[in-house]
């Protein structure tokens, strides 16, 4: 018994000990809340800057980066980047896009969205053209609706203004406000770190041209894809490998500079590479 009973005591005073200490124990500092929202920026070299499958840089590289905005409310905003050709934007040699709009999510696979975009080209002018034209900006205001599930993607874009300065003033039958572009894009994870991308869209002019280009047609809608790779390495560096191309690249093979007498096909098949990160 007595043996039992220091025993007993021993642990009472132990077990007591312990409590003491842990009672005088600094409190641990609270976790800091999360942030309601994300801020990202991105940066990218690609060996030719395509927009809807048209070259934007006369097959030239380009430098890119933004910056974008995301609160957990869904609502976003951003700004973006590159350097373009003057032998297509005239006087111009970058564009700047101003972003924004809202995202809903419905599940953990399913999303939709509204949002807009402004393509601001700041200093071109289709006047600025070496052999003169009208006082008419590339400028471009557009809205958006999107569909994404899981790897899977649907947009359509309407340009609420003429679509890059195409009107009666540049050789067109009048307004291209309403020209509009559906798309089906397509990001699927082949494994880590690696993805197929795919891309299909069609951007349908309000208006045709007044009168036949050089080679005869008047009718510059089109539909253009793309498809390639793109693996992340690591600390968020990207490197992307693609081929695009258009439906309809007869009406743009020998566009006319308008910084000289050059002539390119914009819309000719072509590959071509990026790398980047975003941080």
């Amino acid at each position: 018994m007595v043996t039992r009973k220091f025993i007993f005591a021993g642990c009472l005073a132990a077990t007591v000990t312990s409590g003491l200490a842990r009672a005088e124990d600094p409190p641990k500092p609270a976790e800091a809340p999360k942030p309601s929202y994300t801020l990202s920026a991105n940066t990218f070299l690609v060996s030719d800057y395509f927009f809807r499958g048209i070259t934007q840089t006369w097959g030239k590289p380009a430098i890119q980066g933004g910056f974008d905005f995301a609160h957990d409310s869904g609502v976003y905003v951003g700004t973006w980047a590159s350097n373009v050709s003057g032998n297509q934007f005239a006087g111009g040699s970058m564009e700047w896009d101003f972003y924004g709009g809202y995202n809903y999510k419905i599940n953990d696979d399913m999303t939709v969205g509204v949002g807009v975009i402004e393509y601001y080209y700041p200093g071109a002018n289709y006047d600025k053209a070496a052999a003169g034209g009208a006082d008419q900006t590339f400028n471009t205001f557009e809205g958006n609706v999107s569909f994404n599930w899981k790897w899977i993607g649907a947009k359509v874009s309407y340009s609420f203004t003429d679509y890059f300065g195409a009107n009666a003033k540049t050789g067109y039958a009048g307004d291209t406000k309403g020209t509009y572009y559906p798309e089906l894009n397509v990001n699927y994870p082949l494994m880590d770190n690696l993805t197929l991308v795919a891309h299909v869209g069609y951007t349908h002019y309000d208006k045709e041209l007044a009168a036949a280009n050089v080679n005869g047609l008047t009718d510059p809608s089109y539909t253009d894809w793309k498809i390639g790779v793109s693996w992340v390495w690591k600390d968020g560096w990207t490197l992307g490998a693609y081929y695009v191309g258009t439906s309809n690249s007869d009406f743009y093979k020998n566009t006319t500079s308008f910084a000289n007498s050059d002539t390119k096909n914009l819309g000719g098949s072509n590959g071509y590479i990026t790398a980047g990160r975003t941080f």
